[in-house]
């Protein structure tokens, strides 16, 4: 019986003592958590990071613009293959914009006289022959009676020298009278012819004279050209004479730009040459001019050559007295590189990019590029563009602002 007690608590022993083993090897190899539970939580968290790649990939930034031809044409976008060109080299100057002197007047009146009326102001557009303003003349007054004189004398001649024709027809007067009659006439005829000329130069046209009212006209001060009032001095109740200058009128259609060339660019210069223009107020605009001329004196203290380009001005967005760059291009001599328009470069996140489509024609990727040197509106791509791959040659800031508001919406 003792034995048989002996051997039973000998195998309760043992089976007790082998639970616990197993027991702590399990705890070991999980870390101290049941492997069932280790099982299920590495299910919980695959699931929840396949979710959470999901929701980034949902969430990802856009990386191209896609844009159908009929948008593309809408908003102004051009494709064409990159190729490459000679580009010439280009001499960049500063400058500073004047007003152009052959398109400037003065405004005088052609005879003294005191200011009655002011029709125009400092910054008014005129056109040519437009009255600016209107004085009452002293000596105008003069030269309008001795015109009347002279009209008043023409139709006496007139009316007698057909008298004596009439007499002579009739045998009455001598012929030597018709021909006095005559000479009366030609001399009241140019004395007329004279008085009207005079009034002419002062301002007053032959509309102005005819009819019989014989009121004193007012005398119009007129601008020779259309332009806009730069200076005004015309105050009313002020006496005028023609050498002081009631207005200033320049057309600014056209402006000029001087600048200074160093000594040592000036075998690359030449008149005729082609310039570009830019302002500080307007980066994104460059205008186009030529060299008009260049001096023949070489400044001793800055060893430069003074000369002018000539640039229109639409909109009169020059303005005189701007600071301006002038960039002069040179002859392209050295051999071709792969170039595009200044316009299909656009800056994106700090990088240089072109917009490079698909071969479906629908679809822009931003490619990064390095810039070379820049001429005639054309820049050299070093490197990120191959030559024959098609990208936006126009409207490249329309797809930059869609890529910017795809990134937002992202």
């Amino acid at each position: 019986m003792n034995k048989k007690v002996i051997i039973i608590g000998l195998i309760l022993a043992v089976a007790v003592g082998g639970g616990f083993f197993y027991r702590s090897i399990n705890l070991k190899s999980s870390g101290g958590e049941p492997a069932e539970k280790k099982e299920a939580d590495t299910r919980v968290e695959k699931a929840g990071s396949k979710d959470e790649g999901k929701e980034q990939k949902d969430k990802k930034d856009p990386s191209s613009v896609k844009m159908t031809a009929e948008v593309q044409k809408q908003n102004g976008v051009v494709v064409a293959p990159a190729n490459k060109q000679r580009m010439g080299g280009v001499i960049s100057v500063t400058g500073k914009v004047e007003a152009n002197a052959d398109r400037i007047a003065h405004v005088s009146p052609r005879i003294s006289g005191k200011i009655v009326a002011v029709r125009a102001s400092l910054g008014d557009s005129v056109s040519a022959g437009q009255a600016l303003a209107t004085l009452d003349s002293v000596e105008l007054g003069e030269a309008l009676g001795r015109y009347h004189q002279s009209r008043t004398k023409l139709a006496l001649a007139q009316s007698n020298m057909d008298r004596i024709k009439h007499l002579v027809e009739k045998k009455i007067a001598a012929r030597k009278d018709i021909l006095l009659a005559e000479t009366d006439f030609k001399t009241a005829q140019t004395e007329l012819h004279t008085d009207e000329e005079r009034l002419s130069l002062y301002g007053v046209s032959r509309s102005d004279l005819k009819g019989e009212d014989h009121k004193k006209p007012f005398l119009p001060v007129r601008s020779p050209i259309g332009g806009i009032i730069t200076e005004k001095h015309a105050i009313v109740g002020e006496l005028s004479d023609p050498s002081k200058s009631l207005y200033t009128v320049a057309d600014l259609s056209t402006v000029w730009v001087l600048v200074d060339i160093h000594e040592k660019d000036l075998a690359k210069v030449h008149k005729g040459q082609a310039a570009i223009v830019s302002v500080s107020a307007f980066l994104d605009q460059k205008l186009k001019g030529r060299i008009t001329y260049i001096a023949d004196l070489v400044d001793e203290a800055t060893r430069t050559v003074k000369a002018r380009v000539a640039v229109a001005n639409p909109g009169r967005k020059l303005k005189p007295e701007m600071f301006a760059t002038v960039e002069l291009t040179l002859p392209a001599d050295a051999a071709a590189v792969l170039s595009v328009p200044e316009e299909a470069l656009q800056d994106v996140d700090g990088n240089k990019v072109i917009f490079v489509v698909d071969d479906k024609g629908v679809e822009f990727e931003p490619r990064k590029v390095q810039p070379g040197r820049t001429a005639g509106g054309m820049v050299e791509i070093i490197s990120g563009l191959k030559e024959g791959e098609r990208y936006a040659i126009k409207g490249a800031f329309i797809l930059k602002s869609e890529l910017k508001k795809g990134e937002l919406e992202g």
